[in-house]
């Protein structure tokens, strides 16, 4: 263990900079692993500028049993030991530090940009090295970037045995926007309006994480009411989505009723949504302090009802899908991924609560509506497509019951706390449970208390490897399954 610990703080905090341990670089990896062993899990690692010419590695790792987090860094010059043979949840920060930053992480299995185009003078977009399996009757299936129908780009890159999947590589980054380098210099007016659409699906839950770390490094907290009516927001998103993933998987093996309930319920849901701020995606609902909309009697009886019929229609729907079982001989033991695998990977979400993981940002660490209202957190154990439906049909149901005490029991007051300077040389870190999974908003201010660095982790970046995983050994037929079921993020990842 090393002598200097790592500097502990909660979610939606913000501290001096100099205050966080700035490690040698044994000391640095000795204190990452040992974090790991006692069940702490890397939220963020980034680098950012630091004195002098060498960059400074930032490390998050969160300790759900504790709601702690853990954060320390290390300058380590143009290379260092790699630390994902030992911590496979680090593979792909390190590739993408080493992407930005050119510090090469030695050692590193598979170390291969993250996204087209790296740094000036980077690869072409397209071209990329890939992991090949040799083989009598062994061949290769490309699919994408291009693909049929209203799907974002991305290639998939299959190595098989006849049918069966020995390997799947995934590669992204085509549509890289530049979204966190823009950010530099920031907040401005446009900062907002980006974090809304890091990914259009999760509009509520970026704008969230990007609010509450404003607020921690401006020192303030939106008010009770504020904080109520964001967490509305977000299981309205939870519960549209989920509702629309259980619509789409009902698709992708052919059975349409539920698919064609389950579309048009999706959009009853989104309309909640417009009710509060007139947006059915929630966009300019979120603000720095607070929300910008409220509820009055009329709305709250409005919103009330409309949960009601199509909450009731959803659960009927949805039935139809567990009565079958025809969907169940695809749904079970199709996609299998382990506990061993989900937590050396570090998932998250409704993925990593499949494979039978206990977190969740809202109850780990709780801020907000969710700190004096706990949620009921949903479990299952087979890492499959079956239990990956299944989590989110009872994350359905709690979002529903959660739903309607918020609504009941809102609080009264001022939607937002008056919002005042970001603080200079400071740090902060925000989670935030989206329905895809957990949000990480990292930044760090300079002199004047513009951000010389921010950093986004979406839980796509996440599970992107969690979906390779459940291929092998699996038919290749049934990749568009899976792929549903775990249903990433391209633009969330491609920052």
């Amino acid at each position: 263990m090393s002598a200097q610990k790592p500097l502990i703080v909660k979610n939606g905090e913000a501290w001096p900079v100099e205050i966080i341990p700035l490690m040698p670089f044994d000391n640095f990896a000795s204190a990452v692993l040992d974090e790991i062993a006692g069940g702490g899990r890397i939220v963020s690692m980034f680098a950012a500028p630091g004195n002098g010419a060498r960059p400074v590695i930032y490390a998050a790792l969160a300790r759900d049993k504790s709601s702690d987090i853990a954060v320390l860094a290390c300058q380590p010059g143009a290379q260092y030991r790699s630390l994902t043979p030992d911590a496979p949840q680090a593979h792909m920060f390190e590739r993408e530090i080493y992407e930005t930053w050119g510090i090469k992480p030695e050692g590193h299995p598979w170390l291969k940009p993250v996204r087209f185009p790296g740094k000036s003078g980077g690869r072409n977009v397209g071209v990329a090295d890939f992991f090949r399996v040799e083989g009598e009757e062994v061949h290769e299936v490309a699919v994408g970037p291009v693909h049929a129908g209203v799907i974002e780009p991305g290639h998939f890159r299959f190595q098989c045995h006849g049918e069966k999947v020995f390997h799947l590589e995934i590669s992204l980054g085509y549509q890289h926007r530049g979204v966190e380098a823009s950010l530099s210099g920031g907040p401005d007016k446009t900062a907002l309006a980006r974090m809304e659409t890091v990914a259009g699906d999760t509009t509520i839950g970026h704008a969230t994480a990007y609010c509450q770390l404003v607020e921690g490094l401006m020192g303030v907290t939106a008010p009770d009411r504020g904080g109520a009516i964001r967490a509305m927001a977000l299981e309205m998103e939870r519960l549209a989505n989920h509702t629309g993933d259980l619509g789409m998987l009902s698709q992708d093996i052919g059975y349409l009723p539920p698919s064609a309930f389950l579309g048009r319920l999706r959009g009853d849901f989104l309309n909640l949504t417009q009710v509060i701020c007139g947006n059915r995606f929630g966009r300019g609902l979120v603000i720095p302090g607070g929300v910008r909309f409220g509820l009055d009697e009329k709305m709250t009886a409005d919103v009330l009802g409309g949960l009601n019929k199509p909450g009731k229609e959803a659960m009927s729907a949805a039935r139809l899908l567990w009565n079958k079982p025809s969907v169940l001989a695809r749904f079970e033991n199709t996609g299998t991924v382990s506990l061993k695998d989900c937590e050396a990977l570090g998932l998250v979400g409704p993925t990593a609560r499949a494979c039978g993981a206990d977190r969740d940002a809202r109850r780990d660490h709780p801020v907000g509506a969710y700190a004096s209202k706990p949620v009921t957190v949903a479990n299952w154990g087979s890492g499959d497509v079956f239990a990956r439906a299944m989590v989110r049909l009872l994350e359905m149901k709690n979002s529903l019951a959660y739903l309607t005490t918020l609504l009941n029991e809102s609080p009264a007051g001022a939607l937002t706390t008056p919002v005042g300077a970001i603080k200079p040389h400071h740090m902060a870190i925000s989670l935030v449970e989206g329905w895809r999974g957990e949000i990480c908003h990292a930044a760090i201010t300079g002199p004047d208390g513009r951000f010389s660095c921010y950093k986004v982790a979406d839980p796509s970046f996440h599970n992107w490897t969690g979906l390779a995983m459940a291929l092998r050994g699996q038919e290749i037929s049934d990749f568009p399954l899976c792929n549903k079921s775990f249903n990433l993020s391209y633009c969330g990842f491609d920052l």
